[in-house]
């Protein structure tokens, strides 16, 4: 299957709270094909160049102690319009705000714990994909 692509992390408050089967469910019963996954864990460096686009915003280091507070799992995810399509189907980053049935309104516990990440735009989901992915590990 031919598509667009997009990055998704499973944030380290969702693998603990042992939701990594019902996300990843969701987000195959919503069509996407995962062409890359893996179980990880981000390093202080890597979660710092992985959000350096905040790196100047005053919640900075509380997300960075958050993303390397346990594993998670990154996985590229490949559909027609992947990437806004997976931005509805996480739903809003504030928990209370999200739809009815949306990855964050089902699984999300905060705004700083939001379960999952989803990519912007077409540009960063190709850059946050090779961020997590040697060329060799995208299927």
């Amino acid at each position: 299957m031919a598509g667009t692509k997009t990055l998704t992390m499973i944030k380290p408050d969702a693998v603990r709270n042992g939701h990594i089967g019902a996300i990843l469910n969701d987000i195959s019963a919503a069509g996407f094909r995962i062409s890359a996954m893996k179980l990880t864990q981000l390093s202080k460096a890597d979660a710092e160049a992985f959000y350096a686009v905040h790196s100047e915003r005053p919640f900075f280091g509380e997300l960075v102690e958050f993303m390397t507070s346990g594993p998670i799992v990154a996985a590229i995810l490949e559909k027609d319009n992947a990437v806004e399509d997976f931005r509805t189907l996480i739903g809003s980053t504030n928990p209370a705000e999200a739809a009815e049935g949306t990855i964050r309104a089902k699984y999300a516990t905060s705004i700083g714990e939001n379960a999952v990440h989803g990519s912007d735009s077409d540009e960063n989901a190709q850059i946050e994909g090779d961020f997590h992915f040697a060329g060799r590990e995208q299927f």
